[in-house]
């Protein structure tokens, strides 16, 4: 995956940079390891808005608020895709490690704001064990993707159901 997605990104004349790094499987881990703040490190969660796979993208140090999503993308339904639901819609990519391009596999990308206000955004290339890092300008002019208000930051004791990935 990491091939497709660097070849698509010169095609579009981005500038980047590429990671490799030892196997992260938690966004926060990848921003540890890759020296990364975990503001600017994205995470993608799959969500089924209305019944329509989406990815929403959000830094790894929040969670979605299925509320503030669905008031944002105006849909009556905004629930948590199950790893069966989505697996093979990202045959080059390892589970949990798809790039936030939904523009690549056909979907929809709703963008917390707060992943916006930074410069730079960084994520995972395919894998767990690489990293890509550009400007999110770019990333936004490429990928077109809504940007709204729906990451809250994580709380250890929080056990609000509507607050879960």
């Amino acid at each position: 995956m990491l091939k497709k997605l660097t070849d698509f990104l010169n095609t579009q004349k981005v500038k980047y940079i590429a990671i490799s790094h030892s196997p992260a499987y938690t966004a926060q881990e990848i921003a540890a390891l890759a020296h990364i703040p975990g503001r600017e490190v994205a995470k993608t969660v799959m969500v089924k808005v209305d019944g329509r796979m989406c990815m929403a993208v959000l830094p790894a140090s929040s969670m979605v608020d299925f509320t503030q999503l669905r008031q944002g993308v105006n849909a009556a339904k905004v629930e948590l895709a199950t790893e069966a639901e989505f697996k093979g819609m990202f045959p080059e990519c390892e589970v949990g490690a798809m790039p936030p391009f939904g523009n690549l596999f056909g979907m929809s990308v709703c963008v917390d704001k707060l992943l916006a206000e930074d410069e730079e955004i960084a994520f995972n290339a395919g894998t767990h064990k690489e990293l890509v890092r550009m400007d999110f300008k770019d990333f936004a002019r490429i990928v077109d993707p809504k940007i709204l208000s729906f990451g809250v930051r994580k709380k250890s004791h929080d056990s609000d159901p509507e607050v879960t990935a």
